[in-house]
Formats: C-alpha cells, sequence, structure tokens
C-alpha cells in the first residue's frame, strides 16, 4: 500500500465536498474502520482524510507524491493562499467575517470544465442527492472503469454527443437529458470551445456558455466558477438573492473583487446552516 501524502493547510474536506460545488464525493469507511472521503475527478480515485495533530490539523491524501503534485494538489488549489483571501473578505463587512470564520476550511475547486459544465446542467431544479444519482448514473453507462475500485470515468462529449435522448433514459434526468446532448454536441464540434473560455475573460464565457440549450445564468456562473476557476463569479439563484437581502442587504457581490465565488461559498454554507435568520 501506497504511504499517503500528508499535509497541514486551511481546508476541510467535509466543509468543501458537501456544498454544492461537486457532486462525486461521499463519506466512506476506511480499511480501519474510520471515515473519510472518497471520490472521482480527472479519470483518478482519490481517499482523503482529516486527522488531528498536536501541531494542528493534517490532511492525508492516500495516493502517490507525483499524483498528488500532478493532480490533487490543482484540483483543491493548495497552492493558493486561502487565510489571505478570508481576511480581506472579513475586511469588507463584519458578516462575511462571521460567515468566513464559520466554515474556514472550504476551498474552490478547480474542477475538469466539461465535467463542472454537465455537472451543472443536471442540477437544475434539482437537490444534491438527486444530482449524485444522475451523475453516478451517467458515469456507470457511458464512463470507463477506474482501475482498482467501483468508480467510473466521467464520458467525454464525443461519447455522450452520439446518444439519443432515448440512450439517456436510464440517467432518470428528465428534461436535462437533451440539455446534455446539445452540450456535448457544441463542445465535441467546438462550437463552444472550453480552452477559450478558459483563457478568456468571465465575460465571454457567460456569452459562449448561455448558447447551449438549457444553460441560463445560474448554470453558466457555476460552471466559469467550479470548472474554469473564474473566482470573480458568484452564482446567484433564489436562494442566494434571499441570503444576500437578508444578511448584506445593499452590498452587491461585484464588491468582494476576484473571491466572490469564495464569498458566496461562505454566505451559502451560513445560510444553509442557519435557517433560523431567515424564519426557518
Amino acid at each position: 500500500m501506497i504511504s499517503p501524502v500528508t499535509i497541514s493547510a486551511v481546508f476541510d474536506p467535509a466543509q468543501t465536498l458537501t456544498c454544492g460545488q461537486a457532486f462525486r464525493w461521499q463519506e466512506v469507511l476506511g480499511e480501519d474502520g474510520l471515515p473519510l472521503w472518497e471520490g472521482a475527478a480527472m479519470g483518478k480515485v482519490l481517499r482523503l482524510r482529516k486527522t488531528q495533530t498536536t501541531q494542528g490539523d493534517a490532511i492525508s491524501f492516500f495516493c502517490s507524491q507525483e499524483e498528488f503534485e500532478t493532480i490533487w494538489r490543482p484540483y483543491f488549489d493548495l497552492e493558493a493562499d486561502y487565510s489571505a483571501k478570508r481576511a480581506a473578505l472579513s475586511s469588507i463587512d463584519p458578516i462575511l467575517e462571521t460567515a468566513a470564520g464559520f466554515a474556514p476550511g472550504i476551498r474552490i475547486l478547480r474542477q475538469e470544465p466539461w465535467e463542472a459544465l454537465c455537472s451543472f446542467i443536471i442540477s437544475q431544479n434539482n437537490n444534491i442527492p438527486r444530482i449524485q444519482g444522475i451523475i453516478h448514473r451517467l458515469c456507470r453507462l457511458l464512463g470507463e472503469p477506474i482501475s482498482g475500485s467501483s468508480l467510473f470515468t466521467f464520458p467525454g462529449p464525443e461519447r455522450l454527443a452520439a446518444c439519443s435522448v432515448e440512450e439517456l433514459s436510464p440517467l432518470r434526468a428528465g428534461f436535462r437529458a437533451k440539455y446534455l446532448i446539445d452540450a456535448a454536441k457544441r463542445v465535441a464540434s467546438g462550437e463552444t470551445d472550453l480552452i477559450k473560455i478558459a483563457r478568456s475573460p468571465a465575460a465571454f464565457g457567460r456569452s459562449e456558455l448561455q448558447k447551449i440549450l438549457g444553460v441560463g445564468p445560474k448554470v453558466a456562473e457555476c460552471a466559469l466558477l467550479y470548472g474554469f476557476h473564474k473566482t470573480e463569479c458568484f452564482p446567484m439563484d433564489v436562494w442566494m438573492k434571499r441570503a444576500m437581502a437578508v444578511l448584506l442587504p445593499g452590498r452587491a457581490p461585484e464588491e468582494f473583487g476576484e473571491n466572490a465565488g469564495l464569498a458566496q461559498q461562505y454566505l451559502f454554507h451560513y445560510s444553509r446552516m442557519h435557517p433560523e435568520l431567515f424564519g426557518g
């Protein structure tokens, strides 16, 4: 067995992996009977665990050093200084300081753009368990087995573009199936150029992604933030509009600058965990 790569970082897997950024992670029991997180990304499977030591929190990644450096360090954005990001946001407003302090271990994942786009197409008018189920079935139906695990890769656009709505019926994705196929055809043909979107300002990505059937402002913003790492993006839906009105009346996401996406995550998590603030 490969010895885990262990680091100390401002990073909490539970806070990061359950806040609606990604949908292929779950808490499982390790061979030692203790809980850890398991998921798939970039064609690989990872298990990781947070433990407390006398020196502070430690995160163990059960993979090789090479895989950690080439895949998981970038994926979890571990090079970025989230203490500095949190401090910058906290200086803007006391409510942001409170929300950031409530879940300081959240990081913005650097997901594969195509998978993020599909994930948030699937997320429309949906809840997290159902999103997870559809994505799981999509990977089993069209993905490839990942060696040494029971998980599958996320299917590429060419594979999905070759499918009909009827062929996707096992996903139980409903109206979202035709949206996935349209996205796949546009990406596979190059009409929607994911590389160009990644290299261009967020405004270009918003325009290009919303040409895809079923992709509106919220889905485009989520894809840009979580798949293209456009950290100035601030996904806004009815829930977040309410959170902003209650917690930060009179303020706009543009005030949060390059860390707006992180501010959204802090506010979303804080609001979800404090329903009493909204009469819940």
